[in-house]
């Protein structure tokens, strides 16, 4: 009896352990369809250009539209890997912020091939009025304690000729843009397209920019190359320029360098980098989550800018009362800044190939992150009638279009 019970026994452990390796043979082949139908990836790897390989196939470039639009942007997927952050002591122009070197290790995204366009970002900006008559026909109801499909529309503009004299060109990169602002957009993009959209930490965006080189800039140490790769205060003309017409980075990215610094996740610390000296740390560890207003942190230099300021490891800090400066509202604008050097603060969107899982995790990449953003809003919205609130979801664009027709 004794021997029939544990032939039988192992007969039903065995069973058990088939039936775990089926279940888990199913749920890898149900992961590997779901994510060969996700925008960007592809079961087998192309024939040519860049790819990462994920569990299931690869990351691919991608070309998405704005929904309800024409308007298209490109993605790039970037590799995941560690890279050591910052610059070393000999590099020329260094800056005390830039060090010490540590490691950090990242996760595979998809970035932007270039910043961020006007042609893209007015779409955003032209949720303003758009918002106001919703609410004027009392259509699409802001709930504010559903605010996770809610985003803050960016004011019109005070003074235009401030904000578009450097460039307003549909392909030329957007400027004059808040932190703040840049993080909204991520957020419409994300709830219109369905997929997620955030900025990049302070480390994604040097990893990307770097695309494996250790170099001061990706292409060598000699910035008398730099005027192949970006439009920079030696060649701009003043001005901002088409994106994508400057060499891309070994990774396909263009216009790292110059033409509009990019905002970053990050809140500025002169001696942040202090406290991860030697260690090897994730992302999320290495990411400096603001606490205050500003100083925030920009990435790559502008147009406006020298060589060393666009060098890979150099840190451009914001300063917002002196780059609202001259706007006499109150309070001033959380959108948009009118003081140089914010004609050059722009910005430039990544996907990470793992998205947070709720909306709670999401709001924390996108919504305001101290107190005084989320008052200015209000009080600009709510006080002055300048921004609007407005809900965004797939179903946006019917009901734009609808809007324009009883016009």
């Amino acid at each position: 009896m004794y021997g029939t019970m544990t032939i039988f026994r192992r007969d039903c452990l065995g069973l058990i352990f088939v039936c775990a390796c089926l279940m888990a043979n199913w749920l890898s082949a149900q992961d590997a369809a779901a994510t060969s139908e996700r925008l960007g990836f592809s079961k087998t790897k192309p024939a040519e250009g860049p790819s990462v390989e994920v569990p299931g196939g690869f990351m691919v470039p991608y070309t998405a539209k704005i929904p309800g639009t024409d308007v298209e942007f490109e993605m790039v997927p970037i590799p995941g890997g560690t890279f050591k952050m910052g610059s070393p002591d000999s590099e020329a122009e260094r800056r005390a912020d830039e060090g010490p070197q540590f490691e950090v290790t990242i996760e595979p995204f998809w970035m932007g091939k270039h910043e961020v366009t006007w042609a893209e970002y007015m779409t955003f900006m032209d949720l303003d009025a758009a918002f106001k008559q919703f609410q004027q026909k009392s259509l699409r109801t802001v709930n504010r304690e559903q605010m996770d499909q809610v985003v803050t529309a960016p004011s019109s503009l005070y003074d235009p000729s401030f904000t578009f004299e450097a460039g307003e060109e549909p392909d030329q990169p957007a400027a004059t843009i808040s932190q703040f602002a840049a993080k909204q957009y991520t957020k419409y993009l994300s709830l219109l397209n369905e997929d997620f959209y955030r900025l990049p930490t302070e480390a994604e965006w040097e990893y990307a920019c770097r695309a494996g080189t250790t170099t001061a800039y990706y292409f060598g140490d000699d910035p008398k190359d730099l005027k192949k790769h970006a439009w920079i205060a030696d060649n701009s003309d003043d001005e901002r320029h088409t994106v994508g017409k400057k060499r891309a980075n070994p990774w396909g990215l263009h216009d790292m360098y110059g033409n509009v610094a990019e905002w970053v996740l990050d809140g500025y610390s002169e001696n942040g980098y202090a406290r991860h000296a030697g260690k090897s740390i994730s992302v999320a560890d290495a990411w400096e989550k603001p606490t205050k207003l500003f100083p925030r942190v920009l990435r790559g230099g502008s147009w406006e800018l020298d060589a060393e300021d666009c060098r890979s490891a150099a840190r451009m800090r914001s300063h917002d009362d002196e780059w609202k400066s001259e706007d006499p509202n109150f309070p001033r604008s959380p959108w948009w800044f009118t003081t140089s050097p914010a004609l050059g603060a722009g910005f430039r969107i990544i996907r990470p190939y793992q998205a947070p899982a709720t909306p709670a995790e999401k709001a924390v990449y996108w919504d305001a992150d101290v107190e005084q953003i989320r008052k200015d809003c209000e009080n600009r919205i709510d006080a002055n009638g300048r921004g609007a609130f407005g809900v965004i979801d797939p179903s946006l664009p019917a009901a734009l279009e609808a809007l324009r027709s009883r016009k």
